[in-house]
């Protein structure tokens, strides 16, 4: 087996090609949300089989779902050293609005040493990361330190709605001792950091429908009742003054949070001040009676992500609308069943209905539960020491207020945990436009992946 360092120094040198597939890679608009994006999905399922194939991995494979396809592949070649099966998705969130990029969302452009694309930070600069590390182990040895099973998915911006039977169906292929996730972030860029849990969702659909028809606000107006109205109350109603969510039974079985646990939050070094100014806000929010940080990552939320009724163009339309609707997602704690909680909401807003309108509630598919790493997980240790030497400073333990449905699946499926080892960092404006990748990270993350793994296979028996 070469030594690391030489492994290292090739990825070093080869960054300029990395660097162009990265950029054919988000090219490719793998909008999984959206049916318009059908084909793009498939060409990205199509170019991650291809870059696999280029590393030497064996048995690679693009698996039909009833949604996007699943790309695999594997190399079994070190017995007795430890398999790790590699997570990451190619879909990418809807690149809305277009008007707000600089550059165009499926066209890299790279400044100041970004590289601005959707996609390009969540997930395909990190997933192309142990792809291309594979290969440089394939091309110098012709061997990997440890046997590597990859899962590449097409929904996890839908959350993930088909993976689960997939990965039930594909029990034996999947095997492995754990998972390591291309997907995830860094906590900040000044502050390396290795995420312990993450919060589950839940997704539904509210919709106030009132008259049959668009009506005259002026000749109808006080004589029927209006669904934005309605719905306005409906939301404002589902919160207390205290920013609490004032839905019954939405707080019960909540698994308790050791002073241990929260103690290390509050250890953590963090500017709230800075924080609200780099996001725009210019104040805080949220549940009384825990801090920022509490409340992003311990507390459940409500929140809503879209609002539609009536007449929303340029200049006036004086309308009572006939409907108007509300898409509401819940980020759910340990000890909240997605399920459930979609229930209390829908009993919540359909028993809040006044007369003149029928509320009804769409419950969105690909819920997750929350998941959180074992503190003592042999992987995750591992992955703390590589990047203190990597990044030059311990890491610290942090909670993702977002939802990676992988933490649950694998280990109610599979039995195995989930270290998250990506490279992008939560400020790089993913899910919002002008997306970007910071190159520096694409080269640490390379040379931090080498030297995992190669630790990882010292590990022998």
């Amino acid at each position: 087996m070469s030594d690391t360092a030489a492994i290292e120094a090739k990825l070093k040198a080869d960054q300029p090609r990395h660097v162009d597939i990265l950029k054919r890679f988000v090219a490719i608009p793998s909008v999984s949300t959206d049916p318009a994006y059908r084909q793009g999905v498939a060409d990205a399922a199509a170019f991650v089989a291809g870059r696999l194939r280029e590393a030497g991995m064996g048995e690679v494979a693009i698996h039909p779902t009833d949604g996007h396809p699943v790309v695999t592949a594997s190399w079994r070649g070190a017995p007795g050293a430890p398999t790790v099966l590699v997570y990451g998705h190619y879909d990418v969130q809807p690149p809305d609005p277009a008007e707000a990029w600089r550059s165009p969302p499926f066209a890299a452009e790279i400044r100041d040493g970004r590289l601005y694309a959707r996609g390009a930070s969540d997930d395909k600069g990190p997933m192309l990361i142990p792809i291309a590390v594979a290969e440089a182990f394939m091309q110098a040895d012709g061997r990997l330190p440890v046997n590597m099973v990859f899962l590449f998915e097409g929904e996890e911006e839908v959350s993930s709605a088909h993976l689960e039977p997939f990965v039930a169906a594909h029990r034996d292929l999947l095997k492995a001792d754990f998972t390591l996730s291309a997907d995830g972030a860094q906590w900040r860029a000044d502050l390396p950091s290795v995420t312990v849990a993450s919060r589950g969702i839940c997704a539904l659909e509210v919709t106030v429908r009132g008259p049959g028809k668009d009506l005259h606000s002026g000749r109808h107006g006080g004589a029927v009742a209006n669904p934005i109205q309605v719905l306005a109350r409906l939301m404002a109603g589902l919160h207390d003054d205290a920013g609490a969510v004032a839905v019954r039974g939405f707080y019960d079985g909540l698994d308790p949070v050791s002073e241990a646990e929260v103690a290390a939050i509050a250890a953590i070094p963090f500017d709230e001040a800075a924080y609200l100014k780099e996001v725009g806000a210019p104040e805080g929010a949220g549940e009384a009676g825990y801090t920022l940080l509490q409340r992003n990552w311990i507390r459940p939320t409500l929140e809503f992500n879209g609002v539609h009724g009536g007449y929303t163009g340029a200049g006036k339309k004086t309308v009572i609308p006939k409907e108007a609707s509300a898409k509401i997602t819940c980020r759910l704690v340990p000890g909240q069943d997605p399920a459930r909680i979609v229930d209390l909401l829908a009993r919540h807003l359909e028993a809040a209905a006044p007369p003149g309108v029928r509320v009804s509630v769409k419950r969105e598919t690909g819920g997750a539960p929350a998941y959180a790493i074992p503190a003592d997980h042999p992987g995750l240790a591992l992955s703390e020491d590589v990047l203190e030497g990597v990044l030059g400073r311990r890491p610290v333990r942090v909670r993702m207020g977002a939802t990676i449905p992988i933490g649950d699946i694998f280990k109610r499926v599979l039995g195995i945990d989930t270290v998250f080892f990506s490279f992008a960092t939560v400020d790089e404006d993913y899910h919002a436009p002008n997306e970007f990748f910071r190159l520096s990270s694409y080269q640490a993350g390379m040379i931090a992946w080498a030297r995992y793994l190669a630790r990882l296979g010292e590990r022998r028996g």
